[in-house]
């Protein structure tokens, strides 16, 4: 079995940065991707930002670009975001997950972190 738990949400006002981190627990997790998104109240989940495992290649959302930087650290096994100047737009219930093969659905998924920005 398979556990990812994110951590790092919070209260924060406009302009401020969160880092969130999610770490694999159990087995050995062996990736192609790890991905975070993200769901707003009433919303519906939307993709923030993916890593490729081995190449470390990166993808955001439009909505993040420039301010948003995902990472991942293989020898412990996590991956982050880093979360700068943010916008109450940003508040919503962020998920990690793990993708097993390129192009492939996101099979993992942890239990969501809140971040909320207020203005």
């Amino acid at each position: 079995q398979v556990q990812l738990v994110e951590s790092g949400g919070g209260l924060v006002q406009t302009g401020d940065s969160l880092r969130l981190s999610c770490a694999a627990s159990g087995r050995t997790l062996s990736t192609s991707a790890r991905g975070w998104f993200r769901q707003a109240p009433g919303k519906e989940r939307e993709f923030v930002a993916r890593i490729r495992w081995n190449s470390g290649s990166t993808y955001y959302a439009d909505s993040v670009q420039g301010r948003f930087t995902i990472s991942r650290d293989k020898a412990k096994d996590t991956v982050s975001l880093q979360m700068n100047s943010l916008k109450p737009e940003d508040t919503a219930v962020y998920y990690c997950a793990a993708q097993l093969v390129p192009g492939s659905e996101f099979t993992y998924w942890g239990q969501g972190t809140q971040v909320t920005v207020s203005s």
